[in-house]
């Protein structure tokens, strides 16, 4: 991007040794390790994390744990992107020319990742269950929808929160292969985000935005035509939460506008001052609900924060995931985390954050940050469950918790 250093027209020095299409591949397979680690430190402090997504249980004490399973799954899928990632550096030198010739292998690689990991039922021994419950909820996602609380919708929930952590990274995947197919340049060229015209990319990072959107808005739909209990309530907590997420579209809008302002004058100052607002409006929301809302924290309660039976304040009753500091410091992490942008409003930091290096290191950052999240809001969930005497917003009432007893669509892993 602007300013990032070049080694050919084409090319920055960062694409030249790690293309766009094994930086959408390693925060992929980054994803299935952090999966496996949220499901083994859950399990550690007992949150039954696959009775709350409703995921079977395995048949035996001898069947591998989910997130073993999830370890094995990362491991082979690691050395495939390591493998990959070799032959190619082993092929260009990292020369120009070769990196541009060479566009197709990582392509290749990509098309066998996405493969493995979604598309084709292949290798039953390698976590096949939670690969086909992973299809058939992006397929049931990928149009806004959701399942019923019985049928696993906190899962839906949980996956589709994480795909709008994944918004820039659905957008790059877009730009590799749209570069690819074009006449000039390649798959392995600069990325180019204007590629397909102004619109598509911003249209696809507003993707997984308008699947929670949409999901909210069934979840008010329910509420609505269902018995309206003080439990319930009314629904409006689902249209706050739609909200939420609509707050996305003004911050896609104005960084699109300005990215493809025309006559090679910079844009008019009154996008950059909407951008700044768009973006704080939606930082400091979400933000506020991921305390308040996703974690059930008391921070932001003037009446509750105090109250003597929370384990410390501004927190909850229950707290499984660590000691009071660790939440303290969560709260914090997710602020500053969701204010990255404000790394532009600096002239000498905004330059740098356009690199795509700098694009690379906040993508991944934000992947941290929702690695992070899911703790917090599976436990959440868990004690939600664990508490209620009758049923609420968002919650899935579980059985005996144990797994093997829960019906439905049978998913078992036989490694």
């Amino acid at each position: 991007m602007d300013g990032d250093p070049a080694v050919e027209p084409e090319l920055d020095s960062f694409s030249l040794t790690f293309p766009l299409p094994y930086r959408v591949a390693f925060i992929i397979v980054l994803a299935v390790w952090a999966w496996g680690i949220n499901l083994h430190y859950l399990y550690l402090i007992g949150v039954d994390v696959p009775s709350l997504i409703r995921y079977p249980g395995r048949p035996s004490p001898h069947h591998p744990t989910h997130h073993l399973s999830t370890y094995r799954l990362a491991t082979v899928l690691s050395s495939i992107f390591v493998f990959a990632l070799l032959i190619f550096w082993l092929f260009t030198h990292r020369n120009p020319e070769l990196v541009l010739a060479w566009d197709w292998l990582p392509l290749m690689y990509l098309a066998v990742l996405l493969g493995l990991l979604i598309v084709l039922p292949v290798f039953k021994n390698l976590s096949h269950g939670g690969r086909t419950r992973l299809r058939s909820t992006l397929k049931r996602i990928s149009i806004g929808g959701i399942a019923e609380a019985k049928d696993g919708k906190f899962g839906d929930i949980l996956l589709a929160d994480v795909l709008t952590s994944y918004a820039k990274v659905l957008a790059d995947l877009y730009v590799a292969l749209c570069m690819f197919f074009r006449s000039e340049g390649g798959a392995t060229a600069r990325p180019d985000r204007g590629c397909g015209g102004a619109v598509v990319v911003p249209l696809v990072m507003a993707v997984p935005s308008l699947i929670r959107l949409r999901q909210c808005l069934i979840e008010y739909g329910r509420v609505r035509r269902g018995r309206i209990t003080e439990a319930t309530g009314w629904g409006g907590q689902h249209l706050a939460n739609a909200l939420k997420y609509a707050t996305a579209f003004p911050v896609i809008v104005f960084s699109a506008l300005q990215r493809n302002s025309t006559g090679g004058q910079p844009p008019p100052v009154h996008y950059y001052q909407a951008w700044i607002v768009a973006c704080a409006v939606n930082s400091l929301y979400s933000f506020y609900w991921d305390v308040a809302k996703d974690w059930d924290l008391t921070l932001f309660d003037n009446k509750m924060r105090n109250a003597p039976d929370l384990k410390a304040f501004g927190l909850r009753r229950r707290i499984l995931v660590g000691p009071p500091a660790l939440y303290y410091l969560v709260i914090a992490l997710d602020l500053l985390l969701r204010c990255t942008w404000s790394l532009k409003l600096s002239p000498h930091l905004g330059r740098i954050a356009d690199w795509e290096g700098s694009i690379f290191v906040i993508e991944l950052l934000e992947v941290f940050r929702r690695w992070v999240w899911i703790f917090f809001r599976v436990e959440t969930e868990w004690i939600r469950n664990m508490t209620v005497t009758g049923p609420e917003i968002d919650d899935i009432l579980l059985p005996d918790y144990h797994n093997h007893n829960i019906q439905g669509p049978k998913y078992e892993d036989s490694d």
